[in-house]
């Protein structure tokens, strides 16, 4: 009877049997070492389409060969081997985007790394895409509040401009992006730190300092750590960008920060000597200038039409001993709208950030300001420059005319008045009242030494009873006469109460 049953069931299987034919487009990998596989077989690759080697490992196909393709492999390299077999998935490489992954910490493939649990969204977009055509852009002239009075006021960068950070090592470069993206708080802008080739207790503590100060909500971390494969390192600034491609296309404001794109391109130099692409120079490929142009080219603000959205890109190269005229320094500062230049000698100074105002500049420049603080850092720009020219002769001679002497005492406060600590970005409305102070002489009778502190104390004085000056400053975005007036007399009633202070050194001078 048992034997019956499993005969009708078989034979009900067999009437059911409907044959099915899938078509799969295999390959087979010939060489494979240092993170590239070359495979045969796959006539119908494209140029920068997924490859799955199976075991839950893909590649990227670079290389497309007479005979066989360049591929280059994401994750663990040894998990494939001579003979492996090769799918084409027939997708272009693509990131997990969305809402969803605001406030995690991922890989350039868009897999969390922060121990909290998978993302679940159905949104992809390409890495790879081509910029926003000029049609669809609109001119910069919205500005991206940065916090540090220096850039904001002498160098300002607008939303959907590309601003390089360039300077040595340990001069400031990231302290300065971590407080643009903290200072973002309560201002509607999305922001995307991208760490290339960073050590990876340096990528945990600027984490911990932006749960901290609250900036991880609306901030997405995307690192590829100095132990990562050269391919990942390679593909994380374009990951960083589709991600905020994606809420841009939304009619949102995104800030994208490439930290930093030297060891990007050291990384691209190693995948494409070991894909055999002929080195130019330095060793660097051919195409190094376009992998860094069709990255940045995507930073834009778009017109209404398209949204209204913008991606506004910080780049950060390191240079070696100040020297910007490098390769990867020229290429990139001939792609971007500008550059802040941090150097070494003003950082061991002590100013900071270490900011030479005269080889930084905006190419966007007043534009991406509101009037009030245009009107107060038109005449900042020239005061400084007019000191950094004095103060080098002056160093000569003690033999000075009164109206040197002057300028060399304005000088001084001007420097103390754009110093300012990691992590304490100021509003713009300060800003104005603090520079507004320090080029109308309010500051000319304050030892040099006791700037800093004075400041300090106004702003507190000024966010108790100089609200409402603050709050028509911010309302307006304009200084106007009744302006000024309101701000004069807030300093003068300010200086009242710290008379003393200011009289006392005078005498022990």
């Amino acid at each position: 009877m048992h034997k019956q049953q499993i005969i009708e069931s078989l034979t009900q299987q067999l009437k059911q049997y409907q044959s099915s034919v899938t078509v799969e487009k295999v390959g087979t990998v010939f060489e494979v070492g240092d993170g590239i596989a070359k495979i045969s077989g796959l006539a119908d690759a494209m140029a920068g389409e997924m490859l799955d080697f199976g075991n839950n490992v893909f590649g990227v196909a670079l290389n497309l060969e007479e005979d066989f393709i360049g591929a280059i492999i994401l994750g663990d390299y040894q998990a494939v081997a001579e003979g492996s077999t090769v799918k084409s998935t027939g997708r272009i490489l693509e990131v997990p985007v969305g809402e969803q992954i605001i406030g995690r910490v991922l890989n350039p493939l868009g897999i969390p790394v922060d121990g909290k649990g998978t993302i679940s969204t159905e949104k992809f977009y390409p890495i790879e895409k081509i910029a926003p055509r000029v049609i669809t852009r609109q001119g910069v002239n919205t500005p991206l509040q940065t916090g540090v009075k220096a850039i904001d006021a002498m160098i300002p960068i607008g939303r959907g401009q590309r601003e390089l950070i360039i300077g040595d090592r340990q001069t400031g470069k990231t302290a300065l992006v971590i407080d643009t993206i903290i200072n973002q708080k309560g201002a509607d802008v999305i922001c995307i730190y991208v760490a290339i080739g960073q050590k990876e207790s340096k990528t945990v503590r600027i984490v911990a300092e932006l749960t901290a100060r609250g900036a991880m909500e609306y901030t997405t971390v995307v690192a590829a750590g100095a132990s990562a494969p050269a391919s990942l390192l390679y593909l994380a600034p374009f990951a960083g960008c589709a991600m905020g491609e994606y809420f841009m296309d939304q009619g949102k404001d995104v800030l994208v920060v490439y930290d930093d794109l030297s060891k990007h391109a050291v990384a691209y130099r190693e995948v494409a000597l070991l894909l055999r692409r002929p080195p130019g120079r330095e060793a660097y490929p051919g195409d190094i200038f376009y992998l860094h142009s069709r990255l940045l080219e995507r930073a834009a603000r778009l017109n209404k039409n398209y949204g209204g959205g913008s991606l506004t890109a910080l780049p950060i190269i390191e240079t070696q001993a100040g020297d910007i005229s490098a390769y990867i320094p020229t290429n990139v500062i001939s792609i971007t709208d500008g550059q802040i230049f941090l150097e070494s000698d003003l950082f061991y100074q002590g100013i900071r950030p270490a900011i030479n105002t005269g080889l930084s500049v905006s190419r966007v420049g007043s534009s991406a300001q509101i009037k009030a603080m245009k009107k107060v850092a038109g005449r900042l720009k020239l005061e400084m420059a007019q000191y950094r020219e004095l103060a080098a002769f002056a160093q000569f001679g003690s033999d000075l005319d009164e109206a040197t002497r002057k300028q060399i005492h304005r000088g001084a406060r001007l420097t103390e008045v754009l110093k300012q600590g990691q992590y304490e970005p100021v509003p713009v409305t300060i800003q104005v009242l603090m520079l507004y102070a320090a080029v109308n002489g309010h500051l000319d009778d304050v030892p040099t030494e006791k700037v800093q502190p004075f400041l300090a104390d106004l702003a507190e004085y000024a966010a108790t009873q100089g609200q409402r000056t603050l709050s028509n400053i911010a309302a307006r975005k304009d200084l106007d006469a009744d302006g000024e007036r309101e701000l004069i007399a807030l300093i003068a009633s300010y200086k009242q109460t710290v008379d003393y202070l200011v009289k006392s050194e005078q005498l022990a001078a």
